[in-house]
């Protein structure tokens, strides 16, 4: 009994042993002169996530990075008035550009982002402080300047802390705006 387990066992390995050699030939024959090789896929660069998004104002000069929770987004374009300090009177226009978040609603309304621009002679009047750019006390605060404009954030812009003021405080704080 022993011996015909042992024939099995031989059998079997001499039958696998014929099989892998079989294998091995078709393995190693060579290819058809109609067979083309696999191209071998190299990544010449990783793929990338995008974490923000850009507006871009071509007419003024600047872009403003967002956060993705910004994709579409809309722009709100208005006019500030700079009245004389002495006189009280409105001496001075200009464009007010405000980034709306695309969840505001008229029913929920969210924080903008809004934006002055002024020409260099505006900005050198609110800074002597004989034209006023609101009711605050103090000015706007300067957010960049490029060769033709200065771009601002109003001194009160968030005085009613509405939902998202936090956000955009955060965008305005990590210097988003840059101008060109």
């Amino acid at each position: 009994m022993v011996k015909n387990r042992s024939i099995r066992f031989s059998a079997m390995a001499i039958l696998a042993a014929a099989l892998l050699a079989g294998c091995a030939s078709q393995i190693t024959a060579q290819p058809s002169p109609t067979a083309t090789p696999t191209p071998t896929v190299t990544p010449t660069s990783t793929p990338t996530t995008a974490t923000s998004i850009t507006y871009d104002n071509t007419k003024y000069g600047f872009t403003v990075k967002l956060p993705l929770s910004w994709t579409g987004y809309t722009i709100v374009s208005d006019t500030w008035q700079g009245t004389d300090v002495a006189t009280g009177k409105v001496i001075e226009t200009g464009p007010l550009i405000s980034i709306r978040h695309p969840l505001w609603t008229a029913a929920h309304k969210r924080q903008d982002i809004p934006i002055m621009v002024l020409t260099p002679s505006q900005w050198s009047q609110v800074l002597s402080e004989k034209l006023s750019l609101g009711a605050a006390p103090i000015p706007p605060s300067e957010l960049d300047v490029n060769a033709n404009y200065i771009f601002a954030l109003p001194a009160r812009y968030n005085y009613a802390f509405p939902t998202g003021y936090q956000e955009v405080d955060q965008i305005v704080q990590s210097k988003a705006l840059k101008a060109y």
